[in-house]
This record gives C-alpha cells, sequence and structure tokens, in this order.
C-alpha cells in the first residue's frame, strides 16, 4: 500500500466531525435470544475533511493535498483532535502513560499501544504512527533516554531497545500520534458561491490498516 508520511494540515482537521466504527454481526434467535459477534479486533475511523474549512485558501490547501495524494490513491497522517495523546487532553504526555508490556530479558521490540479502560474492561489500540520528538519510554519507572537507550519507528511505531529490558520489568511510554488514513473519495466537489454561503464541500477520510 502507498502511504505518504506527510499529515493533513492539522488547521484544517481541526473541528472535524469524526470517530471509531465497530462492525457487529447479530443473529437473532428464534427464542428473542441474540448472539453477538465482531470480525473486526480493531476499530476504525472515519472523518469528514471538509468541516474544518473557514476560507477558499484552506480549500485550495485541501485540494492541493488531494491531487498530490491522488484522491483514495495514497494514504497519509491525520491528526484526531479529539484523542491524538497516550493520555488524557488535560495533562502532558509522560513516560509512565500507557504499559507497552513487561522485559523477559530477550525481547527488544515492543509496538506502541494506547489502551482504553472501562468498567473494569480494556482495548489496546496499536499505535503505528508516533509523532516526531513526541515518545518518551521508562523502564520500570525509570525514564530512558532516546537515541541512547532506544529507538523508536515512526512509520510503525515500534521501540527498539539497545539492550533488552530486564526480566519482569514493565516498560511503558508515552506519546503524540496520527492516525493513518486515505481520502474515501475520488471525487471533492466545490462551489464558490455555496461555500461563500456557508454549504462546505464534504470530503470523507477513512482509517487504513498498517
Amino acid at each position: 500500500m502507498a502511504f505518504h508520511e506527510i499529515r493533513f494540515p492539522a488547521n484544517l482537521s481541526f473541528g472535524s466531525v469524526g470517530g471509531p466504527e465497530r462492525r457487529t454481526e447479530i443473529v437473532a434467535l428464534a427464542n428473542g435470544f441474540e448472539e453477538r459477534n465482531t470480525p473486526w479486533a480493531h476499530s476504525r475511523r472515519h472523518y469528514d475533511a471538509g468541516v474544518g474549512l473557514r476560507s477558499l485558501d484552506d480549500v485550495e490547501a485541501l485540494l492541493a493535498f488531494f491531487e498530490a495524494r491522488q484522491g483514495q490513491l495514497h494514504g497519509f497522517r491525520w491528526k484526531d483532535w479529539a484523542d491524538y495523546k497516550s493520555c488524557p487532553a488535560s495533562r502532558a504526555v509522560a513516560y509512565d502513560d500507557q504499559v507497552l508490556g513487561a522485559g523477559d530479558g530477550v525481547r527488544k521490540a515492543f509496538q506502541l499501544q494506547k489502551t482504553y479502560s472501562s468498567g473494569g474492561v480494556g482495548y489496546a489500540r496499536p499505535i503505528c504512527k508516533p509523532v516526531l520528538g513526541t515518545v518518551q519510554v521508562g523502564v520500570q519507572g525509570h525514564h530512558r533516554a532516546e537515541a541512547v537507550d532506544f529507538s523508536v519507528d515512526l512509520e510503525t511505531g515500534v521501540v527498539r531497545f539497545e539492550a533488552a529490558p530486564p526480566e519482569g520489568a514493565l516498560v511503558t511510554a508515552g506519546f503524540e500520534f496520527d492516525v493513518p488514513v486515505r481520502f474515501d473519495t475520488d471525487r471533492i466537489l466545490v462551489s464558490v458561491a455555496s461555500f461563500q454561503a456557508g454549504d462546505l464541500p464534504q470530503v470523507p477520510v477513512v482509517e487504513v490498516r498498517i
């Protein structure tokens, strides 16, 4: 899959509408009970890039970005302003925000992830597109230095240690991240008159699997 490591202009994605989608298959039984199942291990996010447009300059920037991605052909990064940090929105990123796993003395690579918890149930979302310069990592409560103790692949979200964390040592991380997406259309319809009257074009964006 073709993917461009460039972020959709953050000022245009601000104010956009979107969020996660789940797929649930429901079978109603003869006795009135239901059987529910899902073929998706992870949710998929959808957004509307047209909502953030505020001027004709914004429209021009959107069209340039759309043309450079050749419509649906190439994926790109998207900042989800409602969910882009490893911690609550009111806090600053810290190295102990999320648990990535425990060391075994051999394993050096750990995938970044964010866990969503409610009512004693949690969902671990893999993070594949961390933002440059925001990743902090800790081992057993001690901060580790990037480029000295570890490196991070910004295209996959994999943290690789120079030396494997000791057995039982808790590996944690904090970070900002983008969502890998593509345009969900090969056509954008824009009317200057309609735009000035407040009628915004619909520009659907959908998350892609990496």
